[in-house]
């Protein structure tokens, strides 16, 4: 099972690799529509939904994955204030930096220093924010009942 992790983790890098996701340079023309825009990552977005889309609607019909694990799914779907929070952070980040955490781990083969400095940063950031939430939980746990936390 682990050894399927990886050539799935691998293709997937190569695939980022392939498509230019990995160069910042590539990326920031992507997301510069006001400057000389270069629409071609358009193309890997597009073809990413594309074969994407058919399998998420027959992993939520199985429910389970061809391996026998449960395929958890969000509880809750709709656009809500954490979604539209963390999407522009995401985004203020992808813009700012011109990786995202796909790319920036497929990246981290050429070791420059900004590479490794926006990893490392990446990584302080989804830690922080476990230890938020696991204060957030332990403090809502501790409250009395009928108080917000």
């Amino acid at each position: 099972m682990k050894i399927l992790a990886f050539v799935c983790g691998l293709t997937f890098g190569f695939g980022l690799l392939i498509s230019g996701m990995t160069d910042p340079a590539k990326v920031l023309g992507f997301l510069d529509i006001a400057g000389p825009w270069d629409p071609s990552l358009m193309l890997v977005m597009i073809s990413a939904v594309v074969i994407a889309l058919p399998m998420v609607q027959l992993a939520s019909r199985r429910g389970e994955a061809l391996l026998g694990d449960t395929i958890a799914f969000p509880p809750r779907f709709g656009i809500t204030r954490k979604l539209l929070l963390g999407s522009a952070i995401f985004g203020v980040g992808w813009g700012l930096g011109g990786l995202c955490p796909g790319p920036s781990l497929a990246s981290l083969g050429a070791w420059t220093w900004q590479e490794g400095l926006f990893f490392l940063t990446m990584i302080a950031g989804m830690l922080g924010h476990e230890s938020w939430q696991r204060v957030r939980r332990s403090a809502g746990e501790s409250a009395p009942a009928g108080s917000t936390p």
